[in-house]
């Protein structure tokens, strides 16, 4: 009689990656731990640990109505930050799976790298900038770590979620060495796979899911990507060829627009999978520490869609980021946020009692930075009408 399957516990866990990962990877059995010891968990690896904490905490719930670029009030389908984190979370498995990296890692990652944006997306990260300009000013990556350190509240024995070096230095891949941390030593010159993975994961989402919501939205029409992009065009023909005669007869305009986003983004993914893998054999690396120090990033387009991408991403920001629209939400960001900074500065007592105390720590415009920045858009506005009449 077969033996029943053992149970797949962390240390099984920890078996398997070291048997099927790529040598180049980040093995969970290897971490350089938390900044507050814990003891380990009997089923899970620690960056599944890390992902589930992110997934539990207060600040990822609300990307659930944070912008991504379209205020959540605009339409019921549009991305927020938590749909748009979900699609990058997908697409990063998709490549480290295929590629023999962590997945968790890769996951934790995903899930976790915009929860230090404030309101109102990437114009809201711009105001707030400016209003904390002679206050040490606002970087979205530093807000990160800020939110899984010290802001997130889980525990009574320490501040923040006490997730691993990884996962902690991973989110600041973005920061120059002005502002690196003194505890994480020297700054490599890049990170490891996985947060290179997330990167690249994270463009490949928004331009596909830009592409449809523009669409939507009729910043541009599907004849102006035509003209602009051959990505697109490459993927039309796709699409064509595997349905003929679909994309010219058929009314449902959502559904042929669905179609070509998901062969571009299909195109994307399988061609950082060939290109990545071929780089990391050229460069000949055996572990994640002479990834950190390898002149070039690993994980990459190959040179013939390299510029298809960069070409679709000037389309973009002409078409879509720099519509008047969207410009004109900047001002609507900036008028909500510098508003209720000056009010919260003039009477604290107004902010949620944690925030009132963190004034002591940290000082009152930082402590209203970090209010303001952990915010969803629909507070803002409420707090603004309520508040800044």
């Amino acid at each position: 009689m077969q033996e029943p399957p053992t149970l797949l516990d962390r240390h099984a866990k920890e078996a398997r990656e070291l048997r099927e990962l790529a040598p180049w990877a980040s093995f969970s059995s290897q971490s350089l731990g938390r900044r507050h010891p814990e003891d380990e968990d009997e089923l899970r690896t620690v960056f599944e640990r890390d992902r589930d904490r992110v997934i539990h905490s207060t600040a990822f719930r609300r990307l659930m109505y944070k912008t991504q670029v379209f205020v959540n009030r605009e339409g019921d389908t549009y991305r927020t930050r938590l749909s748009h984190s979900l699609e990058v979370a997908q697409v990063a498995r998709s490549i480290g799976n295929a590629l023999r990296l962590n997945e968790n890692l890769c996951e934790v990652l995903a899930l976790s790298h915009d929860i230090g944006h404030p309101p109102f997306g990437h114009r809201g990260e711009v105001a707030l900038d400016e209003i904390l300009r002679e206050h040490g000013g606002f970087r979205h990556n530093a807000q990160v770590l800020r939110v899984v350190d010290v802001l997130e509240r889980r525990s009574p024995e320490h501040p923040g979620l006490n997730l691993t070096r990884e996962v902690r230095e991973s989110l600041l891949k973005h920061e120059t060495g002005e502002h690196w941390p003194e505890e994480f030593g020297a700054r490599p010159r890049h990170p490891c796979l996985e947060a290179q993975v997330v990167d690249l994961a994270d463009s490949t989402a928004y331009n596909m899911h830009d592409i449809e919501d523009g669409l939507r939205a009729g910043m541009f029409q599907e004849l102006d990507i035509e003209d602009g992009s051959e990505l697109w065009r490459l993927a039309r023909a796709a699409v064509e060829a595997r349905h003929p005669g679909f994309l010219g007869s058929t009314i449902d305009a959502r559904l042929r627009v669905k179609r070509i986003a998901n062969q571009l983004i299909k195109t994307c993914i399988n061609d950082l999978i060939h290109a990545s893998q071929a780089r990391i054999l050229a460069a000949g690396v055996a572990d994640v520490r002479e990834v950190r120090s390898h002149p070039r990033m690993l994980i990459a387009h190959g040179p013939e869609l390299s510029g298809k991408v960069q070409e679709l991403q000037a389309f973009l920001y002409k078409r879509f980021y720099r519509h008047p629209h969207l410009m004109e939400f900047s001002q609507h960001a900036r008028r909500v946020l510098s508003g209720l900074f000056r009010y919260y500065c003039a009477a604290p007592a107004q902010m949620a009692p944690w925030y009132q105390d963190w004034t002591r720590e940290v000082g009152l415009e930082r402590a209203v930075g970090d209010y303001l920045a952990g915010m969803t858009d629909r507070f803002a506005e409420q707090e603004h009408a309520r508040l800044c009449r």
